[in-house]
């Protein structure tokens, strides 16, 4: 990944593929987060602990910087949630980064309530030493939008309730699939003698972003608007990254696998399917055998022109100019992938939107957008990789 970070420090590759039109900054802050963020700073204050919660595939990147200073003096403990979603294979490189830096992480699924039970186990540990001189303690969790901090305040309520049943009547954090959904602050009890209190807060972002790759990779896991961003420019990003990583030469053999498993089902027989319903809904019947053989169709089409035309490059895949060359084939190669109409008005934010759902649901694989850094002593204020 070091081409990808030498082209985007230069900047180049990002204008000229125009991800960044008009300014490098990526400005989003609602009303909302303003006064969340007061808030936070002053419950910051009374937090006996602070789960921060990050997106697993962007350990670095998915830090609200703004708050680190007040969490660096703080007990903390990092929960790298989506861990289904990020490479198992580099995951275990983060945990040992973080140990050397001194910091308790913890990698995690917030809809896995044993993943969410050791969490608390290490929660509780981390208190023991305050336990017994204070009657009540208070834990905070905090985190940027869509990290799954909602999903893991949930799980965290359900597993609650179970020990205090008169709180399964409180309502819920609330979970949405747009960033910022949660917009006040509730807390519930998870223990009792002493009492251990767990504060929900907002997602908040920082007013500004000012390093263009920390944006769009925030922009890729969602904790941003696709419409800030721009879903072209956020495909064009990811397409960057896995050219120069050369992942799609890693599923040639996959793809073999996949396309003889596959192949017992007629074009006939494949129903319409949209791959928005790939997004989890509340109450939603089961996809039927047929629906998911069609999925894997689309991902191996997909995984099948992105292998073909990083395959039949020449060019110099460090040259900013054809890499950029080569991403406008992969659009071209998509498109009769997902089998978007060629006149269609808006068939490149089609072809993106479908993309990034792939991607972002996993279906791709799973991925670390973040580097981890050589240096161990590298600040952890630093989300840059």
């Amino acid at each position: 990944m070091g081409t990808m970070k030498r082209m985007v420090k230069k900047g180049s590759l990002i204008s000229e593929m125009g991800i960044v039109k008009g300014g490098g900054n990526i400005n989003w802050f609602p009303g909302h987060m303003a006064a969340a963020t007061r808030a936070i700073r002053d419950r910051l204050k009374v937090s006996d602990l602070v789960v921060e919660v990050r997106d697993a595939r962007i350990p670095l990147s998915s830090a609200n910087q703004e708050l680190q200073s007040m969490l660096a003096g703080k007990r903390r403990v990092i929960a790298l949630n989506k861990k289904d979603l990020a490479n198992p294979n580099i995951m275990h490189r983060w945990i040992r980064y973080f140990d050397s830096c001194k910091q308790d992480c913890l990698s995690i699924n917030a809809h896995s309530k044993s993943s969410v039970k050791k969490l608390l186990d290490l929660v509780e540990y981390k208190l023991k030493e305050v336990i017994s001189r204070q009657p009540t303690l208070i834990v905070m969790v905090v985190g940027v939008p869509n990290v799954g901090k909602s999903a893991l305040i949930n799980s965290i309520h359900q597993l609650a309730s179970i020990r205090f049943p008169m709180q399964g009547r409180n309502k819920r954090a609330t979970v949405g699939p747009l960033p910022g959904v949660t917009q006040d602050i509730a807390g519930f009890k998870i223990a009792h003698q002493p009492s251990i209190y767990v504060l929900d807060t907002p997602g908040v972002l920082v007013p500004s972003i000012p390093d263009i790759e920390t944006g769009l990779k925030l922009a890729a896991a969602g904790s941003v608007k696709d419409s800030v961003v721009g879903e072209e420019r956020i495909a064009q990003y990811l397409l960057a990254v896995l050219n120069t990583r050369g992942t799609p030469l890693h599923w040639r053999r996959s793809m073999s696998r996949e396309s003889e498993d596959n192949n017992h089902l007629g074009n006939e027989d494949k129903p319409t399917f949209s791959l928005k319903d790939l997004l989890p809904k509340k109450n939603s019947p089961p996809i039927n055998k047929s629906n998911i053989h069609y999925i894997e169709d689309i991902v191996s089409n997909v995984q099948g022109a992105l292998c073909g035309t990083l395959s039949e490059f020449n060019g110099n895949i460090e040259d900013e100019s054809e890499l950029g060359s080569l991403i406008e084939q992969q659009f071209e190669a998509l498109q009769k992938a997902l089998k978007i109409p060629h006149r269609a008005s808006e068939a490149r934010t089609m072809i993106s939107k479908k993309f990034l759902t792939l991607f972002r649901t996993g279906k791709l694989g799973p991925f670390i957008l973040d580097d981890v850094p050589i240096d161990a002593n590298e600040s952890l204020l630093n989300p840059r990789t």
